[in-house]
């Protein structure tokens, strides 16, 4: 972005927005209203008008704000699925096992970073997440993935059904596509008991 620097202070140039509308779409006119006044200012209706500066965002903003709790609480979850499921690594029987859930902890810590992103887009104020210091009680390998499993297809399920109750386009969007991860973790774990379970037909219990 060019800088005018005609009146002793800084403005920004919205010409260079013209050259690249020439190269791209010459038969376009790209922000009419937008253009450099005499003395390198820009209006201030004119300013509301660029992307980004309304006051009420098409996408993350006022229909967005109404999901905040919904949100906070899906953050907390992910972290706390992070935490489990690298704890629950550590236990694993096999290194396969153990590399499998720690791919799906860095997702479940993915998906709450892309939720404070989220939360700082409809409120402009960073996320603090609460701070857990209690030990975790691991369940017999078998039925950590069960209660597991049922936690995933449960994210999936209160995923899709939150993209369902809100009107915000984008935040629609990013809920169905995380609910849709939660479900692939979900036959990511039922395929990992079903190798538990037949080695335990085998050899030992599991349970």
């Amino acid at each position: 972005m060019e800088l005018s620097k005609n009146t002793g202070e800084d403005t920004f140039d919205y010409r260079q927005y013209d050259r690249i509308w020439q190269r791209v779409a010459p038969e376009l006119t790209p922000y009419p209203e937008v253009r450099q006044t005499d003395s390198g200012a820009v209006p201030d209706a004119a300013m509301e008008s660029l992307p980004g500066a309304q006051a009420d965002p098409c996408c993350m903003g006022s229909a967005a704000q109404e999901s905040l709790e919904v949100l906070t609480g899906f953050i907390e979850e992910e972290l706390a699925d992070c935490r489990h499921y690298l704890a629950l690594a550590r236990c694993a029987p096999n290194a396969n096992e153990a590399r499998i859930l720690r791919e799906i902890a860095a997702d479940e810590g993915e998906h709450a970073r892309r939720l404070m992103a989220v939360h700082y887009l409809i409120t402009g104020h960073c996320y603090q997440p609460a701070i857990v210091c209690q030990q975790l009680q691991l369940l017999p390998w078998c039925q950590a993935l069960r209660e597991r499993y049922h936690a995933e297809a449960c994210g999936g399920f209160n995923y899709i059904r939150a993209a369902e109750g809100t009107t915000d386009p984008c935040l629609s969007k990013l809920l169905t596509a995380l609910s849709e991860a939660e479900y692939r973790h979900a036959d990511t774990l039922l395929a990992m008991l079903s190798r538990a379970l037949r080695q335990a037909r085998s050899s030992r219990p599991c349970c």
